[in-house]
């Protein structure tokens, strides 16, 4: 019974404690449902009135709602160390220092497209939100998985807002004039497949740089660190390499001869079965590779949670053996 109270007490200290009804609880939901409300109510405006003042507030709330509604749903799962303005500072700062330092290195790197490109990317996107996690971190009174999975998940999706932003900004813009339907078909696609993205891969860094930090009182670079940011980086350039990937794999399984000579000279004809392969294929691609990011971060999550266990259990042996 002692155990029990004393787990409890730990849980609720530990973690920030929630009442109310099942709806009260998930503040994070509210802010979904209402912004995607929100969203649609501006898109169809737009498209009946055709008023383009409006397409800002469509890039805007369409990129950071998906991103701010995983962050606050983070808040509620994280230790007291990790306040608000720690939060908010984490998604501002470490998505613009992301962004800003990605931009620069692949500017200077990658001048030359190649097919080791995706991975390049992946390498240079992740280092540099590693870098602002860790630039962002290193003054916390102090360290717990928990708290770095938080975190690094924050800073990713302050990049995946701010990148998104700029993918909607870009598909705005067609040959033929602005396209309001390729900015909401890019604004949904992104948003989709915004969970499983920079938020997920930056969360896996940040559980396994804290992970370290809660032994030794201060962030450090370590083996663990450097493989599991390989492993990101991999995963990152993958989810890039998707498309051309589905595309090899379509042709592989299902291209005759004359396809084969019609590529090499670049007028490449496919059928509707073709059509229908490659999108299969790009969307199992991206699935699978959703799917081992998810099965890592649950690994470190767990080990977190066994943590907090044991942290629980700790003071009670010390207290029946004073007895």
């Amino acid at each position: 019974m002692i155990e029990t109270a004393a787990a409890s007490t730990t849980t609720t200290t530990g973690t920030r404690t929630s009442t109310g009804g099942w709806w009260s609880r998930r503040p994070w939901l509210g802010m979904f449902v209402g912004g995607v409300a929100l969203w649609v109510a501006t898109v169809a405006a737009t498209f009946i009135t055709e008023n383009a003042n409006l397409i800002p507030t469509i890039i805007l709330l369409g990129s950071f709602l998906v991103p701010v509604s995983f962050v606050a749903y983070a808040f509620a799962h994280a230790d007291e160390v990790v306040t608000a303005q720690r939060l908010l500072t984490a998604f501002v700062y470490g998505g613009v220092l992301g962004v800003l330092g990605a931009s620069i290195l692949e500017a200077e790197f990658l001048r030359s497209p190649s097919t080791a490109s995706y991975l390049y990317v992946g390498l240079i996107e992740e280092v540099v939100k590693l870098a602002a996690l860790w630039l962002l971190a290193r003054r916390l009174p102090r360290y717990t998985i928990r708290d770095g999975i938080v975190l690094g998940a924050t800073v990713g999706f302050g990049f995946a807002a701010l990148e998104s932003a700029g993918y909607a900004f870009n598909a705005l813009f067609t040959n033929s004039g602005l396209s309001l339907m390729n900015l909401v078909e890019t604004e949904v696609l992104r948003g989709i497949l915004t969970p499983v993205g920079h938020g997920l891969w930056t969360a896996i860094l940040g559980g396994v740089l804290f992970s370290t930090a809660a032994r030794t009182g201060r962030l450090r670079l370590t083996g663990a660190l450097v493989g599991f940011y390989l492993l990101v980086a991999v995963l990152h350039g993958l989810w890039d390499a998707a498309q051309p990937i589905a595309v090899w794999l379509t042709l592989l399984l299902t291209a005759t001869g004359v396809q084969w000579q019609l590529l090499r000279i670049g007028q490449l004809s496919v059928t509707q079965t073709q059509v229908h392969l490659f999108t299969a294929l790009y969307w199992a691609l991206l699935i699978l590779d959703a799917l081992v990011g998810l099965l890592v971060l649950r690994g470190r999550w767990r080990r977190a949670t066994a943590q907090d266990r044991q942290a629980a259990v700790v003071p009670v042996s010390r207290e029946e053996q004073r007895r």
